[in-house]
């Protein structure tokens, strides 16, 4: 049983090491998420500061804007700043709904394309193929295109592959 529990350790590092080198190559600052189902915000860089936050929602944008060897200062979509384990974030990118309303999701990147949904404020998606102002914007096995302005986690002029 022991043995299982270290191979089962072993291979989630394996997993979770791509995602960290790919973090500690970036230069802030830079869009990622939350990997984890859980992940604490601190004071400073180190186990030791205290956390200010729990997050319990993965795939949420945050923004990096400082790096320390194993830990980056980040800030989520209420401005609030701190710093988490680099092997709490992904690289995978995502957006979360802002405003008051919801926001049409349009079968392309047009505002007078077909809305295919809505989403509502504080929905998170990943997004894709970013250009000229408009983002493909997935939530499960929905997809469409939304305004990047009516998103947090891309910024507006950016190309996103």
């Amino acid at each position: 049983m022991r043995r299982l529990a270290v191979m089962a350790a072993v291979a989630a590092a394996m997993v979770a090491q791509p995602a960290a080198q790919a973090q500690r190559e970036r230069q802030p600052p830079y869009w990622a998420s939350i990997s984890a189902g859980k992940a604490l915000m601190r004071t400073g860089p180190g186990r030791t500061y205290p956390a200010t936050w729990l997050y319990v929602r993965a795939d949420l944008p945050i923004r990096v804007i400082e790096t320390y060897p194993s830990w980056r200062k980040v800030q989520d979509p209420d401005g609030t700043t701190g710093w988490m384990l680099v092997n709490l974030l992904s690289d995978t990118r995502t957006a979360i709904v802002t405003g008051d309303a919801a926001r049409p999701l349009h079968e392309s990147a047009d505002a007078g394309a077909r809305v295919r949904f809505r989403a509502e404020p504080g929905v998170v998606g990943r997004i894709s193929r970013c250009a000229s102002g408009w983002c493909q914007f997935a939530v499960g096995n929905r997809r469409g295109f939304i305004r990047t302005e009516h998103v947090w986690g891309v910024d507006a002029d950016e190309v996103v592959k």
